[in-house]
């Protein structure tokens, strides 16, 4: 009986956050293309998780403090996730793209090639 409980608990529980995917997040920005030498962090947030980097560029930040680069959030009823990037000229959130899998956008988001992510 405590076994179906279990299974009831988990089965009502959101699948992200987690730690396994928010440090499998963490290990795979290691890999990105611009900015290698800060260590980005990855939050746990309500439904998915939160980049936030040093600002090396400064670009956003003049002081270099800590900006937001990235929200990923999961969309459970698809299946699907989607990136979102900061603009910081308004302090908002731009839905940027939508993936199948956790690694493809985490490969979108390390390329960055149009520069929206790491500034």
């Amino acid at each position: 009986m405590k076994a179906t409980a279990t299974k009831e608990l988990a089965a009502k529980m959101p699948r992200h956050p987690n730690d396994l995917d928010r440090k499998r997040i963490e290990y795979a920005l290691k890999e990105r293309k611009r900015y290698r030498y800060v260590l980005p962090r990855v939050l746990a947030t309500d439904g998915g998780y939160r980049i936030e980097s040093p600002c090396c560029s400064r670009n956003v930040d003049a002081e270099g403090g800590i900006v937001d680069v990235a929200l990923i959030e999961y969309r459970e009823e698809a299946d699907l996730w989607h990136l979102y990037r900061k603009n910081h000229m308004d302090g908002t959130w731009e839905f940027h793209s939508t993936h199948g899998r956790l690694h493809e956008l985490v490969e979108r988001l390390n390329s960055d090639v149009e520069r929206k992510f790491w500034q």
